[in-house]
């Protein structure tokens, strides 16, 4: 057994537990703030535990990915998804993990960085949790080994959910029936901290997402996808270079994750901070090894900036952050783990001036790429052809407004320094 896409589920169990969860969200309150939350979503089709009978689906890596310790189980999953979309777990009732992965818009929230309880803004865009179960590690900084590790956190930062221990949060909920019997379904025990954080994880598995056109032309459909986005295909092994991070290797492309799981400066963010002295600062914090004061760091202070550098105190991790799957992009604006740019273009632009030039850390990679506009088209072409097909309505016109959006402007474009020489970088200062 592997996920509940092939298996049969309990939906009579669920579905009271999504009534509970329901009746449990109402009457939050918050104080008048500026920014808020946003209504918290509820679960529906695109919620749902995925198949594994997809196009371009790693059956292989799929089982191999599936800790020995947490197996998946249909009761177990259920009850994951249910506690995804509860208020409860946060200390407020305002903020469920549904709140800053959203389904509808492909497991993100459409903000640049995310909203919390009591209205607080963190430093950090959130992921999308499809296809996460692939990641080698979570979060932008790798913060955390496995999927367990990742739902703990979010609940006790305070500028997130907001709960002061985990045991807080399953109080919340300890009492309500349904999920006392969730539990003994799942767990043959009552409700505790260690089996809500397998069942949010287990749950968080099953969002495989594949299928897409490009899936269907590596398949061996030559129509599946249009000549420019078979161009842009090229592009992306060759000049565009974008294989160097989003492929295992560079003489044969993976399409299967597009992502080398590591962490690179890209020159986004990090002139805009004074990263030494918060690299200094944050030693002592990092020396602490306190799992949940780095994530605190990373996500409410200015030195979320530094990136992987916060994990492995190491100079050549400075503002370097993790290579993203770039499946469903073009749902996930904005982008970058600062949600800095809006739009596929925004990106493409980036990358083809080879930004970050007064970065001392910039990864020895990014240079400049002159591509001119059409290969640029072409790229954002190959791009939106990783679109899932329950996802397609919403592509289709998320990526008409970015392309309406680039014709009005573009930020990063600068044509001179794309088709000129690699400037000289910086020597990085003593730390």
């Amino acid at each position: 057994m592997l996920v509940a896409g092939c298996l049969a589920r309990p939906r009579v169990a669920q579905t009271q537990l999504h009534a509970h969860v329901q009746t449990g969200n109402e009457g939050g309150t918050m104080a008048s703030l500026t920014h808020r939350p946003p209504p918290l979503p509820l679960p529906g089709p695109l919620s749902r535990p995925r198949s594994l009978h997809q196009v371009g689906v790693p059956i292989d890596l799929t089982h191999r990915v599936i800790p020995s310790d947490n197996p998946q189980t249909p009761e177990k999953i259920a009850l994951g998804e249910v506690l995804f979309f509860d208020g409860r777990l946060s200390a407020d009732g305002t903020v469920a993990c549904a709140t800053c992965h959203d389904p509808g818009r492909a497991f993100t929230d459409g903000r640049p960085t995310s909203i919390g309880i009591r209205g607080c803004v963190g430093q950090r865009n959130a992921p999308t949790i499809l296809n996460a179960l692939y990641n080698a590690t979570q979060f932008w900084d790798g913060r955390a080994p496995t999927l367990e590790q990742q739902a703990a956190l979010p609940i006790v930062n305070p500028c997130e959910m907001g709960q002061p221990t985990l045991d807080a949060a399953v109080a919340a909920i300890a009492n309500d029936p349904a999920y006392r019997d969730a539990f003994q379904s799942a767990f043959t025990r009552a409700p505790n901290a260690d089996d809500l954080l397998r069942a949010i994880a287990s749950y968080e598995r099953t969002q495989i997402d594949y299928d897409t056109p490009f899936d269907r032309f590596i398949a061996g459909d030559g129509r599946a996808i249009g000549d420019d986005a078979k161009r842009g295909w090229q592009l992306f092994n060759a000049r565009g270079r974008c294989n160097k991070c989003h492929a295992l290797t560079e003489t044969t492309p993976d399409p299967t994750n597009f992502t080398d799981n590591d962490f690179h400066n890209i020159g986004i963010g990090i002139i805009h901070h004074q990263v030494v002295p918060l690299a200094r600062k944050a030693e002592q914090l990092i020396e602490s090894g306190n799992a949940v004061a780095v994530d605190r760091a990373a996500i409410q202070t200015d030195m979320s900036a530094l990136g992987r550098f916060l994990i492995t105190k190491k100079q050549a991790d400075l503002a370097a952050f993790k290579t993203p799957n770039i499946r469903n992009l073009v749902l996930t604006a904005p982008y970058f783990h600062d949600g800095s740019q809006e739009t596929l273009w925004d990106i493409a632009d980036h990358y083809n001036k080879g930004d970050g030039v007064e970065d001392p850390w910039l990864d020895e990679d990014i240079q400049p790429l002159a591509l001119r506009e059409n290969e640029i088209d072409d790229l954002v072409a190959f791009m939106a052809s990783l679109t899932s097909p329950e996802y397609a309505a919403f592509g289709q016109s998320e990526l008409a407004r970015q392309r309406a959006l680039a014709q009005l402007t573009r930020p990063q474009r600068d044509t001179k320094r794309a088709f000129g020489p690699k400037p000289t970088q910086p020597k990085p200062p003593p730390l």
